[in-house]
């Protein structure tokens, strides 16, 4: 063979060794996002300054608007719902979840044949940490954070509690109205409080957001950017009890309701907690390579100073004030942001979308589907069906609301408050918004259609004007409803009460299933 056809062939063969060696450099090099997911609690609609400029939050505006703003995102009308979509990517009617929230008595949780989204991650190579409220069980060890995939844990397992002391009552019935004001129900309490397995007893006195924000920091300080992590934060606030340091209502002078004016400095101080939350990922190198998700999980309780003006309806309805929540997403690794996006996003698509990240493949079986190409390309929309809720009751009519294009069905009495309810102002007190409720014709019907992208506020039922697709909207809703899971709801076992266990809320009283 000619010297020049030898030499030409070992050039060709070391530069192809060059270019793999690179590749293979570069995939060592690079190392898939951390993903950091952070979650409101009763964080309405008109709670966010994007929405409502009364409020105050220049850290997630400035988050949102410097990202996607997912103006159509979409969760469970109450949160042990939204949290078991989180984690499993199912639908609670497909988990046995569907009908309420996890009582601090109850003893079961999310059954143990799902793999919970840490559990998948730890699959591509990622650790993971949750720092905030848990609410999916803990009556035994099996149901519990560290023992569901995740390498830490700080936070609660129940559903409310003081944001100071860290302890709650043993019913679930936390706070009760004494004229215009809700008070804390202090009797009979345990507290609720762990670091790992361990009850944390050195945080009385210390309000759990700032707690919350300072343990992130500390864990950042700890850990390797060039190892992916996911970081769950399912903040206490701004759930009831209303509660916050003073310094926080400084800002809502103008607003003379007092359960405004206190919820509102909760979701600043919330604000200020995810601001320093951001500071820590750029100060310890993981900011880059991070993707930001913020989501409520469940509409505003206008009951205890949330909002969801202009959406109709509360926490815990059917309504689009009940299931849509503010939501964005943030990260260096987006190739459009600065806009508000209309796709639809449903609380069941972030376990895919963050295996999807994470370089796993979509698994067809589940409900979410991964919306990550959608949103890192702002390419086509992935997702034009979801059900809001499909409630096991066993009662006529069925409870039930299903999404498909612009249209939304609801069957049944979707909830109360059910009317479009303004928010306390320098104008409005607590008592006189909510006699601002607007009843119409059609509130007692059994079937409401409406078109959300014309009437987002659902005040115009289509149920005569377009009976056709009533019908093949039912249709789909009871082709999903012949998939219900039986709803896992047992009475509640005084075995849990805390008394039992030394005054802490503690696991080991119930079978796992």
């Amino acid at each position: 063979m000619p010297v020049r056809i030898v030499k030409n062939c070992m050039l060709f063969v070391l530069s192809l060794s060059w270019k793999f060696w690179c590749v293979v450099q570069a995939h060592r090099l690079s190392s898939p996002p951390h993903i950091v997911f952070i979650v409101a609690d009763d964080l309405g609609w008109n709670d966010v300054s994007w929405h409502n400029p009364d409020i105050v939050t220049p850290n997630l505006e400035r988050l949102a608007r410097d990202g996607i703003i997912l103006n159509q995102s979409y969760v469970q009308p109450v949160c042990t719902p939204s949290r078991t979509a989180f984690m499993t990517g199912y639908f609670p009617f497909h988990v046995g979840r569907q009908n309420h929230v996890l009582h601090p008595l109850e003893p079961t949780g999310v059954p143990l044949k799902f793999t919970l989204l840490p559990e998948k991650l730890r699959d591509y190579g990622y650790s993971s940490h949750a720092i905030g409220k848990w609410h999916l069980g803990y009556c035994n060890w099996s149901y519990t954070p560290t023992y569901r995939g995740f390498d830490s844990f700080f936070g609660f397992y129940s559903g409310s509690e003081d944001y100071f002391t860290h302890t709650r009552g043993q019913k679930d019935f936390l706070y009760f109205k004494e004229g215009t004001e809700w008070q804390w129900l202090n009797s009979n309490t345990g507290l609720d409080f762990r670091q790992g397995t361990s009850p944390a007893t050195n945080y009385s006195g210390k309000y759990s957001t700032h707690v919350f924000a300072r343990i992130m920091t500390n864990l950042l300080s700890t850990l390797d950017p060039s190892v992916p992590h996911f970081f769950y934060l399912p903040f206490q606030a701004v759930h009831g009890p209303l509660q916050v340091p003073k310094k926080y209502m400084r800002f809502y002078e103008n607003i003379k309701d007092k359960s405004r004016k206190i919820f509102s400095g909760m979701v600043t101080a919330l604000d200020e907690a995810v601001g320093k939350i951001v500071a820590s990922l750029k100060k310890y190198g993981f900011y880059r390579n991070s993707v930001i998700v913020f989501v409520t999980d469940n509409g505003g309780q206008v009951q205890s100073g949330g909002n969801n003006w202009p959406l109709r309806g509360n926490k815990g309805t059917l309504w689009e004030g009940g299931t849509r929540g503010p939501s964005f997403v943030h990260s260096r690794l987006l190739e459009e942001t600065g806009y508000i996006s209309n796709k639809l996003v449903h609380a069941v698509d972030w376990y895919p979308t963050f295996v999807d990240i994470a370089g796993g493949l979509p698994d067809n079986t589940m409900d979410g589907v991964s919306q990550w190409t959608t949103l890192r390309t702002n390419g086509p929309e992935v997702r034009n069906e979801f059900v809001y809720n499909i409630f096991d009751t066993g009662r006529k009519p069925p409870k039930d609301a299903i999404r498909v294009g612009n249209f939304k069905l609801i069957r049944g009495f979707p909830g109360d408050p059910s009317g479009w309810i303004p928010p306390p102002s320098v104008h409005f007190t607590h008592a006189s918004a909510q006699q601002c409720y607007v009843r119409r014709k059609g509130y007692e019907e059994e079937i409401r259609l409406f078109n959300i992208q014309d009437d987002p506020t659902e005040r115009y039922n289509l149920v005569h004007v377009l009976p056709d697709r009533v019908q093949k909207m039912i249709h789909r809703l009871e082709e999903h409803r012949a998939t219900m899971v039986p709803a896992d709801d047992p009475p509640d076992n005084d075995h849990g009460n805390p008394k039992f266990w030394n005054g802490i809320f503690s696991p080991g009283w119930c079978e796992a299933h």
